[in-house]
């Protein structure tokens, strides 16, 4: 995937950098994987904004993402790769050999008429989803579960990708994007390759209508309101100090959100350096 710059005919044009769907080979989605999705404008069941900036945005349909993979040992074929507005990767339209169809998020590399399966005698190939204990260290991976059989929730969006650094007795060691270093099950399965439309950390804008498109509201700092709407707000002129905060007060950069006594604590090895 690449991108595409434009000429400043206008000035939305000038800092505009968009990808080129060139990997695009559909535009309408499988309609036995869709369904409506209500947007909500950032409001409760009692019509209370209980998140702020959401609302507006284009009509958008969800697409079913298989993310378990678990149609072990039947072959599917990618019919198209297609755009989806609810995520930044692509996805890529599975027919497998029972004619059963599925979308998965489409990795790096793979192309239409390609076969992929799933499986602990799956090949350790791009596209192919396999348990940790049957893929090669050193290998590239994505979609990666935390129990067995719950479905895929690390590693999904637009160019990231994970690395099988070792095994250690019922456990391998994962190297994730973030720079954390954790144990996961032999057992869990990871889908092999990085996840694909890398160029997406490449694209902006250009003007604050396209945001709106997307749903998003005008985002105003807390520095500029009054004391009364934030803890930063107030002061004559551009009053600076004070340490960056919430709303609500809570420290905004630096606060450790994580459970001290998390369970899952014991697996990380090594944490990211963020």
């Amino acid at each position: 995937m690449a991108v595409r710059k434009f000429k400043p005919t206008t000035p939305g044009q000038r800092h505009k950098i968009i990808g080129t769907f060139e990997e695009i080979t559909a535009s309408v989605p499988e309609k036995s994987l869709v369904c409506g999705k209500r947007s909500t404008g950032g409001r409760n069941n009692t019509g209370k904004m209980t998140m702020r900036y959401i609302g507006g945005g284009h009509k958008q349909k969800f697409r079913f993402i298989d993310f378990r993979r678990e149609k072990d040992g039947v072959p599917a074929v990618v019919k198209t790769i297609e755009y989806d507005p609810n995520r930044s990767a692509r996805i890529a339209l599975l027919y497998y050999a029972d004619g059963e169809k599925r979308y998965i998020i489409a990795p790096n590399g793979l192309k239409v008429g390609a076969t992929v399966m799933s499986g602990a005698e799956a090949a350790p190939e791009i596209g192919n989803a396999l348990p940790l204990q049957n893929i090669p260290v050193g290998t590239v991976i994505h979609n990666i579960e935390l129990r067995p059989g719950q479905g895929a929730l690390l590693v999904r969006s637009a160019g990231n990708f994970a690395q099988l650094t070792s095994r250690e007795g019922r456990y391998c060691v994962i190297k994730l994007p973030s720079g954390e270093t954790r144990q996961i099950l032999s057992a869990c399965k990871a889908t092999v390759g990085s996840v694909g439309n890398s160029d997406h950390a490449l694209e902006s804008s250009g003007k604050a209508g396209r945001s709106r498109w997307m749903g998003r509201r005008p985002h105003n700092r807390g520095v500029v309101m009054n004391p009364h709407d934030h803890p930063m707000g107030g002061g004559e002129g551009r009053q600076s100090g004070g340490h960056p905060r919430s709303r609500k007060g809570l420290y905004a950069k630096g606060l450790k959100t994580r459970a001290p006594k998390k369970q899952s604590n014991k697996y990380i090895i090594e944490r990211c350096n963020k």
